[in-house]
């Protein structure tokens, strides 16, 4: 069993900051790349970012319509099984559920999903 446990979302206004956490436990000796998704009301779930064990790191240049480059960071701690995602210059089109995705074992596995609102 793998269990990914997200935290940090909430409430923020426009320009504002949030960092998301997301720990992995579990059966991940294989733990590989780790990442974050986000959905929309309404919309299919896109992945936002992305980062292997090695540190490579893959940002999705349009998610949703919505560029995340230069306001969105992703980063990552093997030694505690932790990946994190700071983002900065929020925008109302940001709002989102943030769910955390880790492959282990070439498996896929998600979180429960953290909610971000960014209010206007």
């Amino acid at each position: 069993q793998v269990q990914l446990v997200e935290s940090g979302g909430g409430l923020v206004q426009a320009g504002g900051s949030l960092r998301l956490s997301c720990t992995a436990s579990g059966s991940i000796f294989s733990l590989d790349v780790m990442g974050w998704y986000r959905q929309a009301p309404g919309e299919q779930r896109e992945l936002v970012a992305a980062i292997s064990p090695g540190g490579g790191i893959k940002y999705a240049d349009s998610v949703l319509g919505r560029s995340v480059l230069g306001r969105f960071t992703i980063s990552r701690d093997n030694a505690k099984n932790t990946v994190f995602l700071q983002m900065s210059s929020l925008k109302p089109e940001d709002t989102a559920v943030y769910y955390c995705n880790a492959v282990v074992g070439g498996r896929d596995y998600w979180g429960k999903g953290t909610l971000v609102t960014v209010s206007s």
